[in-house]
């Protein structure tokens, strides 16, 4: 045998051993992540709601990081309708399981949604409640889980009627008008106003947003000298309101109420400043919709909507 041949056939003997070695000892199966996944997309994160949602979320899925992964969105503007669809389109794009949403607008994404849902994505609203009728056209289901808004905000509005008399003026500054939310936190202000016999002289849309509440609340108290009370549909409203009230020089003759149990809206209960607000559990609210999406995952029956709880929360429940 000549040399090359030796050393051809050495080189072949070695590499087969290589390979029969390597066939021994590596495992060439992969870790396959099956851990659905759950996207939570939300409002402003400027709103402290927003942002104690998300820690929520967050906390939640730590504890049970073993049975989901989580990815969480927020809009910089409480209003940003445009970026809360490419947020549901990245989503359903990225292939989640789960859609956790709080729709800034009660009709407007429902046309994203119902292509996530076609596309097989479980979608579960959460705090502002999606248009019913559109739903129903749209041919789509998608639970509902929260508060009764209207409710919690019959509750604040009962306990700011015990400091007034009938008659005295009043004026209600809202949310976005065309978010579900917002009509049913008026409707139960205006509730709770009527049996009072108190006047709602004005309602007028903040938008949820502080600054513009607090330039509404302004012109209110230059335009109508014996107002007495200003019921907001969300905490940084109020804070708002309250602001323009200070500056007016109106503090204690002037109540100002809100929703949302937010950190800052309780230090304002604390000095009396703010009289009420309603706790809906911003930092379960999530929560809430996420397990709901686990549990039709899981055993593929969608469920009917799902209240979950709002209390009236006032000084005294600091102590």
């Amino acid at each position: 045998m000549s040399r090359k041949k030796s050393v051809i056939g050495c080189f072949a003997f070695v590499s087969l051993l290589l390979i029969a070695g390597c066939g021994d000892n590596q495992d060439h199966s992969e870790v396959v992540d099956d851990r659905p996944t759950v996207a939570l997309v939300m409002k402003s994160l400027a709103n402290e709601f927003f942002v104690n949602m998300a820690e929520g979320a967050k906390q939640h899925q730590l504890k049970h990081s073993d049975q989901y992964k989580l990815i969480v969105n927020g809009l910089k503007d409480e209003s940003d309708l445009t970026q809360q669809v490419a947020l549901i389109e990245q989503m359903s794009a990225r292939g989640v399981d789960i859609i956790v949403v709080a729709p800034a607008d009660s009709k407007a994404l429902i046309p994203v949604i119902k292509r996530a849902v076609q596309s097989g994505i479980i979608v579960i609203n959460i705090d502002n409640k999606l248009d019913v009728e559109l739903l129903v056209d749209a041919d789509i289901t998608v639970p509902f889980v929260g508060p009764d808004n209207r409710e919690g905000a019959r509750a604040v509005g009962d306990y700011l009627a015990t400091t007034l008399t009938e008659g005295d003026e009043v004026a209600i500054i809202g949310g976005i008008s065309t978010a579900f939310n917002a009509q049913q936190r008026q409707l139960g202000f205006e509730d709770a106003m009527d049996a009072a016999g108190a006047e709602v002289v004005s309602v007028q849309a903040g938008n949820w947003e502080q600054a513009k509440a607090s330039t509404i609340a302004a012109a209110l108290i230059s335009e109508t000298p014996n107002l007495k009370a200003l019921l907001c549909s969300n905490d940084s409203m109020a804070i708002g309101a309250i602001a323009a009230v200070r500056q007016a020089g109106k503090s204690g003759e002037i109540q100002v109420v809100g929703f949302d149990n937010i950190e800052a809206a309780r230090q304002l209960l604390k000095s009396g400043e703010l009289l009420a607000t309603a706790d809906q559990y911003g930092n379960q609210l999530a929560i809430f919709g996420i397990e709901y999406g686990l549990q039709i995952l899981s055993d593929g029956h969608v469920p009917d909507d799902r209240k979950t709880p709002v209390s009236l929360v006032t000084a005294r429940h600091l102590e």
